[in-house]
């Protein structure tokens, strides 16, 4: 390939699709492609996309007038989840060249022999069944932390979801595999890994190609923590159902696992939970949480919930929004539940005008802002330890906590990249922690 050609990238969504958004890339570079910034001109610019609600849809739009700008003669590609389950669609927005489903999109580069403009977008796109091998990748270069994709697809059946569509059956990578990757993102200097995948409990299943399980998560994460080099390992979300408390037990007393737990809960109801088709019911996330705190007194706890779901009356969703009022919890990520196309719950009467989904949504962002906070606060004059990011904003360098405390301290290009052990002081005015160094570098 022509090395002057420049490509850039961008990524909606998981951190799955930053993953393999990075592998990608250097599959590019290692084509003689020169990577710049999505801010910079470039001759291809490649969008990863997400299709978990309708606000990611239309921002692909926007995102591809915006490259446009930069460059009206670029070759823009669609890849990621929109790009399965939508392609034609896709391929008729104006401006896009090519758009490839899941099992394509890693050979992107054998389909750019020719980056000339389409009147219309060209579709390679698989049928999801297709998708039943398994691709490994990781993040790298990006961000201070690197995300190691362990899995990817998903057999559960949630009736909002359409990712089993967009990314297939669940595989894993193999065990031997994931350990090799953890080793070179540690030797390249990379402090922290974060797990992640469609569903990374089920970790284990399709790893030969096979369904059973040849390796469980728990064994994935006793073998990570035996890796030296490793200074941080995170577990990017997982379900309340497959966060085993043996897992939990060991994470507690783990030389590299630290104590922040992602799990989505998507509704406080058990009501609910059946329509989604979720897979527990409400007093196994109590337990799961309250097991945590119990051997991790410090642990953050994030939780995914669902607004606006068909059938979700004031009464339920007040009994969500008591429910984590009440529990031991850090943070929110609320999503606001969006008609999809090929799912079961667009079918399902008792739906919940989009104000009122908007209203919800608005009480449970409210509160995620009084958890996060009250969390924060029960952390001050605590010792912990910090791995701070790259980025100077305004001023100041930002890093994160074992526990994901986000912390702010005056900007010195000398601590991007590296871990100190801090006090926590005071929470700013912008709801960021101050700290003070109670020594030099723990690790440059």
């Amino acid at each position: 390939m022509n090395s002057q050609k420049k490509v850039a990238f961008y990524t909606l969504g998981c951190k799955l699709n930053f993953s393999e958004t990075s592998t990608i890339a250097r599959n590019f570079q290692n084509e003689g492609f020169d990577r710049v910034d999505f801010e910079d001109t470039a001759d291809i610019y490649v969008i990863n996309t997400c299709s978990v609600t309708e606000n990611a849809d239309k921002r692909f739009k926007s995102i591809v007038k915006n490259a446009l700008k930069k460059n009206e003669k670029a070759f823009l590609i669609a890849i990621g989840c929109y790009a399965q389950l939508k392609p034609e669609e896709l391929a008729n927005i104006e401006g896009v060249d090519l758009v490839l489903g899941a099992t394509e999109k890693f050979k992107v580069t054998d389909y750019i022999n020719d980056l000339s403009k389409n009147d219309m977008g060209e579709v390679h796109s698989c049928e999801i069944e297709e998708a039943d091998f398994y691709v490994g990748s990781y993040s790298i270069g990006d961000r201070t932390r690197a995300f190691l994709k362990v899995q990817d697809g998903c057999d559960y059946k949630c009736t909002y979801c359409t990712i089993p569509l967009a990314r297939g059956v669940s595989r894993s990578d193999t065990l031997q595999n994931v350990l090799d990757n953890s080793k070179e993102i540690s030797a390249k200097g990379i402090k922290e890994i974060v797990l992640t995948g469609v569903n990374i409990g089920d970790y284990g299943k399709g790893e030969f190609g096979n369904k059973k399980h040849e390796h469980t998560f728990f064994e994935l994460v006793k073998e990570l923590d035996t890796i030296e080099g490793i200074h941080r390992l995170r577990i990017s979300s997982i379900e309340p159902n497959l966060l085993k408390n043996e897992t939990i037990d060991f994470i507690s007393t783990s030389k590299s696992f630290v104590p922040h737990f992602h799990i989505p809960l998507q509704t406080g109801s058990d009501v609910l939970l059946k329509k989604m088709k979720r897979r527990y019911k409400r007093e196994i996330y109590t337990n799961r949480v309250s097991n945590i705190k119990s051997k991790m007194p410090n642990a953050c706890i994030g939780v995914d919930v669902i607004v606006g779901f068909p059938g979700e009356t004031d009464e339920l969703f007040l009994e969500t929004y008591n429910y984590l009022n009440e529990l031991d919890i850090s943070y929110l990520h609320v999503f606001t539940y969006s008609e999809r196309p090929n799912t079961e719950a667009l079918d399902m009467d008792e739906v919940v005008p989009k104000n009122v989904r908007s209203k919800r949504s608005k009480m449970l962002r409210g509160l995620s802002v009084k958890k996060r906070r009250a969390f924060y606060e029960s952390q001050i004059g605590n010792s912990l330890t910090v791995l701070f990011e790259s980025e100077n904003k305004e001023g100041y360098i930002h890093g994160f906590t074992e526990n994901y405390v986000k912390v702010k301290t005056p900007w010195n290009p000398e601590f991007v990249n590296t871990l100190h052990s801090v006090k926590l002081t005071e929470i700013d005015e912008d709801g960021l922690v101050r700290i003070e160094f109670a020594e030099n570098y723990i690790n440059a």
